[in-house]
Order: C-alpha cells, then sequence, then structure tokens
C-alpha cells in the first residue's frame, strides 16, 4: 500500500471517530458541578496569590501606597473579592480531600458522590461565613 493509500485511511478513520457530547447534552448533576467548581476554585486561588502579591508590593511601597491598598481591599468590592477568595481557599480544601479519598478507592457510588459533594459545598459556605463573623467581631472588617 503506498502513502496514499495511508493518508486517506487515516483521515477516513479520523472523520468517523465519535465527538464527545457539549455540555448541553449532559444532564447536569452535583458531580459535574463540584468538578467544574473546583477548577473555578482553583483559579481563584491564583488570583488571590495576585491580590496577596498586591498587598506585599504596596507593604514594601510604604505607608501611603498600604494604606491605599487597605483602603481598596476595606471597600465593598474589595470584602466581597477577598470572601471569594476565602470561600475558594476552603472549597478547594475539602474538595481535595475528597479527592484524596477517591484516590483510595472510595466514594465512587452515585449515593456517597452526591453525599461528599453536598457537605464539601456546605463546609466552604459555613467555614467561609464563620471566618468573616470572627473577623468582624475581632475589629478586623
Amino acid at each position: 500500500m503506498g502513502l496514499e493509500g495511508r493518508d486517506a485511511r487515516l483521515r477516513t478513520s479520523a472523520t468517523q471517530r465519535p465527538l464527545s457530547p457539549h455540555l448541553q447534552v449532559w444532564r447536569w448533576h452535583l458531580a459535574m458541578l463540584t468538578s467544574i467548581l473546583h477548577r473555578a476554585s482553583g483559579l481563584a486561588l491564583y488570583g488571590g496569590a495576585l491580590v496577596l502579591a498586591g498587598w506585599v508590593v504596596a507593604l514594601a511601597g510604604g505607608p501611603d501606597l498600604f494604606d491605599a491598598y487597605r483602603g481598596l481591599l476595606g471597600s465593598p468590592p474589595g470584602k466581597g473579592i477577598l470572601f471569594a477568595v476565602t470561600l475558594a481557599i476552603f472549597y478547594h480544601l475539602a474538595n481535595g480531600i475528597r479527592h484524596l479519598v477517591w484516590d483510595c478507592g472510595l466514594g465512587f457510588d452515585v449515593k456517597a458522590a452526591n453525599a461528599t459533594a453536598l457537605v464539601v459545598i456546605a463546609f466552604a459556605v459555613a467555614a467561609s461565613v464563620s471566618v468573616w463573623v470572627f473577623a468582624a467581631f475581632a475589629g478586623a472588617l
């Protein structure tokens, strides 16, 4: 068989492969949501690292720059970003532990996966709110 025949066979098999279904084809379920949220929380943690880096730069820049940055983070949008980063930290932590349990071969059945997904979400929300309530009572907000 010449090269022409092999190339035609490869092109034909490549065009006949099944395509992966689009997100609109899948029925949304909790495991899918937690998988997407795990990736999103990882991206949010990169944003949180940039906020932290900005804080360090402002700290090194002197009192005026630090006060300006602190004012920016103390504004309502800044507090919203900080709360989102707090939520991302706790969600990523809890879901990471869930993945470690899966690495041990446990919790793969649908009932357990859905239950642990709810625990992860509830923990992330409860821990984030607790930290912010404690910060408010301590006068840090």
